[in-house]
């Protein structure tokens, strides 16, 4: 549905000679793929999006969605953003205030230059639209009475009023309350689902990029670092950015001691050795870092608790702190503070001796990036 061989889009930066844009993407999308481009910001995100739109033109590269040649800079092939057939939804959701619900979503269609609807065409599509989207029988209210949600709801409907091939979405729940956007997260994901039209998100929110999407994109100073599903990104990041950028984890420093077809060990600065997971083909001494998540750590008393390939490191308890779904527990291993995550009844005492039981599988050894 949407094939992108080497998109590179480059902006000059004399202040601190950090170049911003993105560099040599390539990602190939078959029909109705929800797809995030996730990263900080100034990554490259929202340059990828609006060179697929149309917005910006750019260096080199090729982009095609369903057979259509919108941008190949081989030949010089740029189709204009209103021939492309693609809806976008912009950070700000840019509801017109003066007009009604139907008017701000009827827009698109009224000012069509390919295409002349006529009124009956016009309401139909509105009507159709504002019921994928939960807002039937609203056409006629003023946008002044909108809710935040309702606001973003409306956006959607005029990106999709006109069938588009392609949505392309700008981190839409970013002015949302953290409740609301919950609740968008999975509205837009039915919403999605319902439409089954190809979608490309742009977010540096990893729980929105691992709850929506289908495939990621991982993008760190215009390069993308690590393509794949949201449980391949968390449980086996490419390299310690990635261990890092996506969701809580314990990361760290040290140097490959011995390494085989199945199990690399790694030895800490502490002198601790762990059985790890590589990610990559890992060399002898390299320096790496090692990633576990608090979620795959058990708390023991038992030194029987383990068998062959699993990780042991003893520690104190520093605080217990109810989350709610969950307790993060701190327990300090030498001069290194490790997060685990527990059941929410868990109780346990400050300074209590604990030690921390992890398996092989669950703990990475990844490439340094710095």
């Amino acid at each position: 549905m949407l094939q992108i061989d080497h998109l590179t889009k480059i902006f000059a930066n004399t202040t601190d000679a950090i170049a911003g844009g993105i560099r040599d993407m390539s990602v190939s999308l078959e029909t109705g793929t929800f797809f995030t481009l996730l990263g900080p910001s100034g990554c490259g995100k929202t340059t990828t999006l609006r060179c697929i739109a149309g917005l910006e033109t750019p260096d080199r590269g090729r982009v095609e969605a369903e057979g259509h040649v919108l941008f190949d800079s081989a030949d010089g092939t740029n189709v204009s953003m209103n021939r492309r057939e693609i809806g976008m939804v912009f950070q700000s959701y840019a509801i017109w205030p003066h007009m009604t619900v139907a008017e701000n979503v009827a827009f698109p269609l009224t000012v069509s230059k390919d295409h002349r609807y006529s009124r009956d065409e016009i309401e139909k599509a509105v009507d159709r639209a504002l019921e994928t989207v939960d807002l039937a029988g609203l056409q006629s209210r003023p946008a002044t009475r909108l809710s935040g949600g309702q606001q973003q709801r409306v956006a959607l409907a005029r990106s999709i009023v006109k069938t588009p091939r392609l949505l392309l979405l700008d981190e839409p729940l970013s002015n949302l309350d953290a409740q609301l956007r919950e609740e968008m997260r999975v509205e837009l994901k039915r919403l999605q689902r319902q439409i089954g039209i190809t979608t490309v998100y742009v977010t540096h929110d990893q729980a929105e990029a691992l709850t929506l999407s289908d495939q990621i994109a991982v993008i760190d100073q215009g390069n993308v670092v690590q393509l794949g599903d949201p449980k391949e990104i968390y449980f086996r990041p490419a390299n310690d950015f990635v261990a890092r950028f996506v969701g809580t984890t314990n990361l760290l420093d040290g140097k490959v001691l011995n390494t085989d077809n199945t199990r690399t060990e790694v030895e800490l600065p502490q002198g601790h050795r762990l059985h790890c997971t590589r990610t990559a083909p890992l060399e002898k001494g390299a320096p790496v870092a090692v990633s576990i998540r608090p979620e795959s750590i058990r708390l023991s008393s038992d030194a029987s608790n383990g068998g062959a390939g699993t990780n042991r490191l003893s520690g104190t308890v520093q605080i217990v702190a109810f989350q709610g779904d969950s307790c993060r527990v701190d327990v300090l291993i030498g001069d290194t503070l490790f997060q685990v995550k527990t059941p929410p009844h868990f109780v346990m005492p400050a300074d209590t001796a604990i030690d921390l039981v992890f398996d092989a599988e669950n703990t990475l050894a990844v490439p340094k990036t710095s």
